[in-house]
């Protein structure tokens, strides 16, 4: 009996081992581990590799320094020539700017030439490398330049970066800083450095670009003593060149950033990192991000699933970035010092995109810094007049169409999200909206934008029919009875430009007659009635009123039908001069540019619920990859990934103010999201794969329900969904 409970006790005490060992296991399969920042940086991606902090104000990445549209982060995939390592970067555009400040190590002599380009001068120096000798993680990039064998490693923390170079032996031991690099659009006017004392090296980099006028004042500390330095101009009186030698063979450099002050960099910098422990920040920098992608954790059988999914999370994170310095002081849009009191101020605001998925995934796991977004925005009012529509490092470029704060700002008031000033946030959205800008005028007295008189004016309107609805849903809920009836009565819009004829949203002319020829697949870059599509991929976009949408249609019946045309569509795309943007076809349907983003789940409103099962699925297994070519279009500073990221979970804000997301076809086994602290709701899909993409059956906290969407508050009140998959279509759900 005594051997007998000995081999029991035995046992109890392995499968104890056993059981912590898997505890550990579990405990150490680290959710950054599954983020591959190359996912992107090929195709039409346009992301960047580099060390960054979630949504943090410097993004450390390599830039090549070949200039052209797939270069829009500065870096492409493609290439194997590093330029520099700058200070910051744009993730996703399509236009290119930034890339400043921007270090290169070398071991050669550096001699300047009289009357060199600043290009040509970055072509003499410019190191090579291969992927195999790159890595990139979360708050880390490194690569080994094979020209001269420097390992060049990167991190940051929320204010600050931190290089690391180890320079081979029998070299020399240089380090370029050059203020004339410049990318694209952007265009230095001022630069200056100063070297400080023997470990301190300042400066100024004032240019025009996509940002009109960007500021950025820096400020560098060495670990090693600087030997030797000249400081020269390159390619003009703006193309302030330095390079700095060291005796030593390790050095590492603290870089701090601002956009008001070289004491402001420096604040920054020390108030960000103090000490030299490389290792120990970058720890820090991936268990900031671990922290972040925490906030979503889901279960799945596939690693790559995994992998995009998490992928896809950080890409959410990396803008908007942090603006204001440590002391709250940023520059203003006329240029003047001001101060954000109580909160953080961000840039980078590609709202155009971004008001579709990633700022309503906000409301779900950041709502502080939904709050202080907000903030961001009301202040730009406050200095303008009206609300933002393209902001970068503290100007405005007016880029894309329509007003889409509004619907950011909607959402957060219509979700009781933030402390700000709803008196005044309604102010702003009332404002920006009467503001006779690109076509508004238009828009507000005679009900549509003339296509003589304005460029794309069938996008814009129906663009600005999506925040007219979201003023009257804030005016209704502030009880402005006048303002939310004469606000949803303009949202209406969008429906003259219907044609019954044809059966497409078609441009109007002054004389209320078509605009002719008309091909509803014909695209135009510039000059045509549509932003970045045509008039296929422009019929659906009145995600505020679908159920209007479907009358004009015909109905139900007939509504989906034609939009089953949308994705058979033979020649989706036509015209020599087509938008690049449109990429990503299925049919016409087009899953590489925002404005489609929401079509796949119009089928839900006209009982064929299945449809956007079936689809969603195809889109998730087709055009989200592995690969560094795996986003099928723009990022666009997360709007692609945070698609991803709420079509994986099963559901996607149509309208972003509408409180409600509808159903599509979870690609996860669970999901549990971390919507207050130690609060969550949690999505189940134990059957979910690649055979089961169809919802059979759905329920909330047991019950089932018989609606095709789930409420905000819903969400926010934490309990379980729970989806039953299956192989086959059920016609019958959601009739």
């Amino acid at each position: 009996m005594t051997k007998f409970i000995s081999i029991i006790a035995a046992a109890v005490l392995f499968l104890s081992a056993c059981t912590t060992q898997t505890q550990k296991t579990v405990q150490e399969d680290r959710l950054t581990d599954f983020v591959d920042p190359f996912i992107g940086t090929g195709f039409h991606g346009h992301t960047c590799p580099g060390a960054a902090y979630p949504f943090g104000q410097i993004q450390l990445s390599p830039d090549n320094g070949t200039q052209g549209w797939d270069w829009c982060s500065g870096y492409h995939y493609s290439d194997s020539i590093v330029a520099g390592f700058s200070h910051l970067h744009l993730s996703g555009t399509g236009i290119g700017d930034l890339a400043d400040i921007s270090f290169l190590p070398v071991t050669s002599e550096v001699t300047f030439q009289k009357n060199e380009k600043n290009a040509d001068f970055v072509t003499r120096y410019a190191g090579k490398y291969s992927h195999s000798q790159e890595t990139a993680k979360p708050g880390y990039y490194a690569v080994t330049l094979k020209n001269n064998g420097v390992k060049a490693e990167f991190t940051v923390t929320e204010r600050a970066g931190l290089h690391r170079y180890s320079f081979p032996e029998g070299g020399e031991n240089n380090l370029i800083i050059n203020l004339g690099f410049a990318i694209n659009w952007d265009k230095p006017y001022q630069t200056s450095l100063k070297v400080v004392d023997d470990k301190l090296v300042t400066g100024v980099r004032l240019s025009n670009g996509w940002a009109k006028d960007q500021h950025v004042y820096f400020a560098v500390r060495f670990s090693s003593p600087i030997t030797k330095s000249v400081i020269e101009n390159v390619g003009g009186e703006a193309g302030a060149v330095g390079v700095f030698s060291f005796g030593e063979k390790q050095v590492l450099a603290k870089v701090g950033i601002s956009s008001v002050s070289v004491e402001n960099a420096i604040a920054n910098l020390d108030g960000s990192l103090a000490g030299w422990d490389f290792e120990a920040t970058a720890k820090a920098a991936s268990d900031a991000w671990e922290k972040e992608l925490a906030k979503i954790k889901i279960q799945s059988n596939d690693k790559d699933q995994k992998t995009i999914f998490y992928t896809s999370l950080y890409h959410t994170m990396v803008a908007p970035a942090l603006f204001s310095d440590s002391n709250g002081e940023f520059k203003g849009i006329n240029g003047d010092t001001q101060k954000a009191s109580g909160y953080n101020r961000y840039t980078v605001f590609s709202l155009w995109d971004t008001y579709r998925a990633l700022h309503p995934l906000f409301t779900l796991t950041q709502q502080a810094r939904v709050n202080d977004m907000v903030k961001t925005m009301l202040d730009h009012y406050k200095q303008t007049g009206v609300l933002p529509v393209w902001e970068l490092e503290g100007n405005e470029t007016w880029c894309m169409v329509a007003n889409h704060s509004i619907s950011v700002i909607a959402e957060a008031i219509l979700k009781g999200i933030g402390d700000f000033d709803y008196q005044l946030a309604f102010e702003a959205m009332k404002a920006t909206s009467m503001a006779d800008r690109d076509g508004m005028g238009y828009h507000d007295k005679l009900g549509y934008i003339p296509a003589d008189k304005i460029q794309q004016s069938v996008a814009k309107a129906e663009e600005v029919c999506v925040d007219d609805w979201a003023v009257a849903a804030v005016a209704q809920k502030l009880g402005k009875t006048e303002d939310a009836a004469y606000f949803a009565k303009r949202a209406l819009n969008y429906k003259n430009y219907f044609d019954k004829e044809t059966g497409f949203m078609r441009g109007k002319l002054s004389n209320g007659q078509w605009t002719t020829p008309f091909d509803p697949a014909f695209s135009k870059h510039e000059g045509s009635d549509y932003t970045e599509g045509n008039a296929w991929q422009y019929l659906w976009l009145a995600p505020q009123d679908v159920n209007g949408l479907i009358e004009l249609l015909g109905g139900k019946d007939a509504f989906a039908d034609k939009l089953d045309q949308l994705f058979v569509v033979a020649e989706g795309v036509k015209g020599a001069e087509a938008s690049p943007d449109i990429s990503g076809l299925i049919g016409s349907y087009a899953h590489g540019n925002e404005p489609g983003h929401h079509t796949t789940f119009l089928f839900n409103y006209a009982g064929r619920a299945w449809r956007t099962q079936e689809l969603n699925r195809q889109i998730q297994e087709t055009m989200y990859t592995t690969k560094p070519d795996g986003l099928c279009g723009n990022e666009d500073c997360g709007q692609m990934s945070a698609w991803y990221v709420f079509s994986a979970m099963g559901f996607y804000p149509v309208n972003p103010s509408e409180l409600k997301y509808q159903f599509g076809s979870p690609i996860v086994q669970e999901a549990k999201l971390e919507v207050a602290s130690g609060k969550f709701f949690t999505m189940k899909a134990p059957l979910a794969s690649k055979e089961n993409k169809y919802i059979q059956e759905v329920k909330l906290n047991g019950q089932v329900l018989d609606r095709t969407f789930i409420t905000h508050q819903e969400v926010m009140d934490g309990g379980t969904l729970e989806f039953t998959m299956g192989a086959q279509p059920n016609k019958e759900l959601f009739k």
